[in-house]
């Protein structure tokens, strides 16, 4: 009995450093996205540029999860884990004193590294401690640690920007990141290796496969780049897309067929696993476009101040907040699938929501729709990701998080570069939105969402697909062994 409660207790500790990290990334995400607006002025560059500061940062972290992943399940993922939170701290100091536009896109670079290290295996290591029964439970309590720092982002960040410089949003990073750290050095066993060993690890593995998805993601996002500068360069943008988007799964065919291929042939050919990942790399896509979108609404275009416009931003965290441990609980106690399609469900009424948005700050339309967007959100995580961590083998539970980490980050990732790109090139020539622009900004704010409603009810009807299988096969199950 006093082995079972000291290793509950070590668990809860486990979970803690793993929250307390996954609430700073997202502080730190959540206020960049503020921030923005402030910066472009700042630095004396356009809406449009001042996005990449967001996108450049996701990029990398996509780019590198699964790799990260790979790594933490051979040699550990508490090493993995930790060097990532370093990482991230050292990101953090560079952006916090990056002198022009260059050196912080630099230091987002350093800041993304950390964070697909602690991404990458985060989930991988609830998996390794907590048992199926209770996993769901230990993910939708990370869920809330994100959540909180996805709250505090606009709040505090809104503060900070308001009160102070926006470079101080990343300063707060490091006295923070210091104190987590050493709490995890403290409770995750770190193995020691050989250096020998790491470069035997690191010299057998796939690196075309790494390569050519590098090359494929970049080439891939820097289609929003001509996107954005309008309609005169949308072939360009256009053929970017496809190369790029070619290229990166060319590069998951290569790695399928390699000698030591980052991600185990298992994973991929797990359907329901691989359903699970797609349908979460949609909602985050849709997600991500309202995070982008509404601080030019309410700060550029209606001059709302960073301050208030964070406080009615946060909402949609709060909210998920709320919401996040009651899905948690039902997740592990009634059918997670039909959680899925419920929680879709809301989220696509709420993008229909925002294409509804008034020319002016009438809040009783503005706040409903942010409301139903954390709902729609906590309703579907929880049961997606107990769901997605419970298909494949624990041996894999590494490869397998880093996976759905990757579908996160690549449709948060997807969906700024779309929604800022779709919203640009509706505005041929405007270089920095104001209230000047006038209704164009506003009609292209709704095409935007009403683009992200057609993909929100894309996810539902695979989620909804995944829910009649589920049952077929449930049924059927029962019959044999009738």
């Amino acid at each position: 009995m006093a082995d079972e409660v000291t290793s509950r207790g070590k668990n809860y500790s486990i979970i803690a450093v793993l929250g307390m990290f996954s609430f700073l990334t997202a502080l730190s995400g959540s206020s960049t996205n503020l921030a923005i607006p402030k910066i472009a002025i700042d630095m004396d560059i356009s809406s449009s540029m001042a996005t990449w500061i967001v996108q450049i940062g996701l990029i990398t972290t996509a780019i590198l999860l699964v790799m990260f992943g790979h790594m933490g399940d051979i040699l550990s993922k508490n090493v993995v884990f930790l060097a990532g939170g370093i990482g991230f701290l050292v990101g953090s100091a560079i952006t916090g004193f990056a002198p022009n536009y260059a050196i912080i896109l630099f230091g987002r670079v350093i800041q993304a590294i950390g964070s697909a290290m602690i991404m990458a295996n985060s989930m991988g290591i609830v998996t390794q401690y907590f048992p199926d029964k209770r996993r769901a439970e230990a993910l939708a309590v990370i869920s809330m640690f994100i959540s909180v720092g996805s709250i505090s982002g606009p709040g505090i960040g809104g503060l900070i920007i308001s009160a102070s410089s926006w470079r101080w949003i990343y300063w707060i990073n490091i006295p923070l990141g210091l104190i987590i750290l050493w709490l995890g050095f403290k409770f995750l066993p770190v193995p020691k290796e050989s250096w020998a060993r790491v470069r035997e690890v690191m010299r057998g593995a796939n690196w075309t496969g790494q390569n050519l998805f590098t090359i494929g993601i970049i080439i891939f996002f820097l289609s929003g780049t001509f996107f954005q500068s309008g309609r005169s360069k949308f072939l360009i943008g256009l053929a970017f897309l496809i190369v790029g988007g070619l290229i990166s799964l060319g590069a998951f065919f290569q790695d399928n067929k390699s000698n030591l291929p980052w991600i185990a042939p298992e994973v991929v050919t797990n359907l329901g696993f691989m359903t699970s990942i797609t349908a979460l790399a949609l909602v985050m896509l849709v997600n991500s476009v309202s995070n982008i979108l509404l601080p030019f609404y309410f700060q550029s275009y209606n001059g709302m101040s960073a301050f208030y416009s964070g406080l009615i931003i946060m909402l949609q965290s709060v909210t998920m907040l709320c919401t996040t441990p009651f899905a948690g609980y039902l997740a592990d106690r009634i059918n997670r699938e039909l959680m899925t399609v419920v929680g879709l469900l809301i989220l696509m009424i709420s993008q229909v929501g925002y294409a509804f948005f008034p020319d002016n700050l009438d809040m009783w339309r503005i706040i409903p729709p942010i409301i139903l967007n954390g709902i729609g959100m906590a309703i579907f995580l929880s049961p997606n990701n107990a769901l997605t961590m419970g298909l494949v083998d624990k041996r894999l539970s590494g490869i397998a998080g880093s996976l759905n980490s990757f579908a996160r980050t690549l449709g948060m990732t997807i969906g700024i570069s779309f929604g800022s790109s779709l919203l640009f090139f509706q505005l041929p020539g405007v270089v920095r939105v104001t209230k000047a622009v006038g209704l164009p900004f506003i009609h292209a704010f709704a095409n935007v969402f009403w683009t992200a409603t057609v993909i929100s009810a894309v996810a539902l009807l695979l989620v909804l697909a995944r829910f009649i299988y589920a049952q077929r096969h449930s049924k059927a199950a029962v019959k044999k062994t009738a």
